[in-house]
């Protein structure tokens, strides 16, 4: 079996010359795995859940880099808010308000991306083209000084399809071009595209992502008895 180290090497070779990061996927993994992965040179990690995030945290290193790329309920902001390096799921207009509200209480900027809806399944979270134009037309957002939207997220179709796939990371590349171009050309944060994992990374990053979100490729499969 190929050990935790072997696995970050093997990416970090793989995304060497690309303009891609990797985000190991720690959920539901104890801390041990975490840092061997963080022994290893890894420092961005992404958890489902808040309380997950709040309980790790403290347990590992002040470098580590926290990313939310879980459904994020508004009244679990407060506990990831002092330290969470990037919420990756935003999808109301209701969340980014509490989120720069806790960010306010915090006095910092919180960094988070979009998450758009591409996928064929009705599991998955997130907005439409239109629904994210008009949260960033709204007045209410506007108004908002504690929290910076850096791009896009979406999780696309568990197939085995390429060519489904390709179709749907193009989708999401097309909605951040279009947001790029309409709300974002003076703002050079504005440059993430969050898409591909363990099983589907390659197709992503050919189509533009910046960020894979990778778990069982590093940490194994999970175990979600937890």
């Amino acid at each position: 079996m190929v050990s935790i180290e072997e696995s970050i090497q093997d990416f970090r070779q793989r995304l060497s010359g690309t303009n891609c990061q990797l985000i190991a996927v720690s959920k539901t993994h104890p801390v041990e795995l975490i840092q061997e992965a963080y022994v290893a040179g890894q420092r961005a990690f992404g958890e489902n859940k808040a309380q997950e995030i709040m309980s790790k945290q403290p347990l590992l290193p002040p470098d580590v880099e926290w990313h939310m790329i879980g459904h994020l309920q508004t009244n679990k902001v407060k506990y990831i808010a002092p330290f969470v390096h990037l919420i990756q799921s935003v999808d109301s207009l209701r969340l980014l308000q509490e989120i720069d509200k806790q960010g306010q209480k915090n006095n910092r900027v919180i960094d988070c991306l979009l998450q758009f809806y591409i996928a064929e399944e009705n599991t998955k979270y997130g907005l439409d083209l239109e629904e994210a134009r008009q949260l960033l037309h709204s007045e209410i957002f506007q108004q908002l000084k504690n929290v910076r939207l850096c791009g896009v997220m979406g999780v696309a179709t568990n197939t085995e399809d390429e060519e489904h796939l390709q179709k749907e990371f193009r989708r999401l590349k097309g909605y951040f071009n279009a947001l790029k171009e309409e709300f974002f050309q003076d703002a050079p944060y504005f440059k993430e595209i969050s898409m591909g994992m363990s099983s589907d990374y390659q197709l992503a990053i050919a189509e533009g992502s910046t960020m894979i979100r990778v778990g069982s490729a590093i940490f194994g499969h999970r175990n979600y008895a937890q």
